[in-house]
């Protein structure tokens, strides 16, 4: 019998484009298109900024593309490290189940090397979206092997975890590794993965994503020179079960029957920049507010509220009663609900310092109580949010949230997955470009050099002259 180890390079090495279905060819362009937009967006923020700037003493005659951004330019590893960080610097990017963020640690990995590759070949968008795949499939099939990772992580961060190994997957795959080197890449990766859960709220928190895709490459690239690690390091509790309390690891189905975990699971895209939990606080309160608009269409008064109850799971890390930053405030059941019931909505300036730090927004935030019911689980699956508002007068408001929209239950349509992209990319793609990356993105399976895709990328007035074109 093949170990788990060898049988996990098996997989990587041995899928082909005959493998991808329909429905995971539809859900992972979904994923790689928000996953683009969000990390646009990232391109705005202080942490990108600062991982920018600490990357631009790496120096290299390979290098790759820093999306949107048409005169900088990194060595593989270090423009797939910043592109993650931009992707996870507002925690706006997608979410699966169990609990990681899959396409964040792959995808920038794959523009990077897709640009920068061996022998100057070509890769495909076929190539492109069979190696992204497998990238999230190994993360899928790591999570599977732990009962502990289904839950909301306590410990860890898991994109810097099994993220690093499915970056290294995916870059191996790319790169066209043989068995042997896929297997060493796996273990080599395994040596770079880590990061605790304490870090969470914090400006290093995006470090977690960044390093997944960077370190995948290393992997990978240290694999092809010769590089070797522990060949059973999946199937040992002191290899990659050093991560998880119980782990359990299984070998992978053969490539003859194999089925994908993205069919049978697909992701959760969100709404608004914060913890995945906080977005069914968000629309249950939403639900809330309607009952708070008087009929001439002005909201109660926030003093006419006299407590607030939040019952949600125990989830520490998303309990932040007093929010004092913008990473914090996107990791409070209590800020988000806040913010909903005053503002009839949760959206990017939802965050800034000058909304968080509003004296109603204060004052709310002293009403607020969560509880914790027994039968609530700290599981993306399973969880709820029931709100309870009293008002002075002692009427009380209840709703409840079991699914919110962008959940895998209630997925986000085409239009909004594309409105979300468009509001996300504004500010740093000019409109031809990004119309243009729509539709590369739409149709990634047809088209024949990647090259296409990475050009716009950079989103300078030289790409969008271009994309007309």
């Amino acid at each position: 019998l093949k170990s788990v180890t060898e049988s996990f390079a098996n997989v990587i090495h041995g899928l082909k484009v005959g493998h991808l279905t329909d429905c995971v060819i539809q859900r992972s362009k979904r994923m790689i298109l928000d996953t683009l937009g969000v990390g646009f967006l990232g391109t705005s923020t202080e942490v990108f900024h600062k991982v920018s700037q600490y990357s631009k003493i790496y120096g290299s005659n390979m290098s790759s593309t820093v999306w949107g951004q048409p005169d900088f330019r990194l060595p593989p590893s270090y423009a797939a490290f910043v592109n993650g960080v931009a992707i996870h610097s507002m925690d706006f990017d997608d979410t699966w189940h169990p609990a990681t963020h899959p396409s964040g640690a792959v995808l920038p990995a794959l523009t990077a090397l897709s640009e920068a590759p061996p022998q100057c070949a070509k890769f495909s968008g076929l190539d492109l979206l069979l190696a992204f795949n497998v990238g999230i499939e190994i993360q899928g099939r790591l999570m599977h092997f732990s009962k502990e990772a289904s839950d909301i992580p306590k410990r860890f961060h898991p994109p810097s975890v099994v993220g690093t190994l499915g970056s290294a997957a995916a870059a191996s795959k790319l790169l066209g590794l043989s068995l042997a080197k896929c297997q060493e890449a796996l273990a080599i990766a395994t040596s770079f993965a880590g990061a605790p859960m304490a870090n969470a709220a914090t400006e290093a928190k995006p470090l977690h994503i960044g390093n997944a895709a960077r370190h995948g490459i290393e992997a990978a690239f240290l694999a092809m020179l010769g590089l070797q690690g522990n060949k059973h390091i999946l199937d040992m509790t002191k290899g990659f079960g050093a991560f998880y309390a119980n782990y359990s690891p299984k070998v992978l189905p053969s490539l003859d029957s194999y089925s994908w975990l993205l069919d049978e699971q697909d992701v959760a895209f969100k709404c608004f920049p914060a913890h995945l939990a906080t977005h069914w606080v968000a629309e249950a309160a939403a639900t809330v507010r309607q009952h708070l608009v008087l009929s001439d269409g002005v909201l109660l008064p926030a003093d006419h509220i006299e407590k607030i109850v939040l019952r949600v799971p125990d989830v520490q890390y998303v309990n932040r009663p007093f929010p004092g930053s913008e990473h914090e405030a996107r990791h409070s059941f209590q800020y988000v609900a806040c913010t909903m019931l005053l503002d009839g909505d949760v959206a990017v300036p939802s965050f800034h310092k000058d909304h968080i730090s509003r004296p109603q927004v204060t004052e709310l935030l002293r009403k607020i109580k969560l509880e914790h019911p027994s039968d609530n689980m700290p599981n993306f699956d399973t969880m709820y949010c029931e709100i309870c508002v009293t008002l002075k007068d002692g009427a009380t408001l209840t709703e409840r949230c079991s699914t919110f929209y962008g959940h895998w239950r209630n997925p986000l349509n085409k239009e909004d997955l594309q409105k979300k992209f468009r509001a996300n990319a504004t500010a740093v793609l000019p409109r031809n470009t990004l119309e243009s990356l729509i539709k590369i993105v739409e149709k990634l399976e047809d088209i024949e050099d990647c090259s296409v895709l990475t050009t716009l990328l950079k989103g300078s007035e030289e790409t969008s002259k271009l994309s007309r074109m």
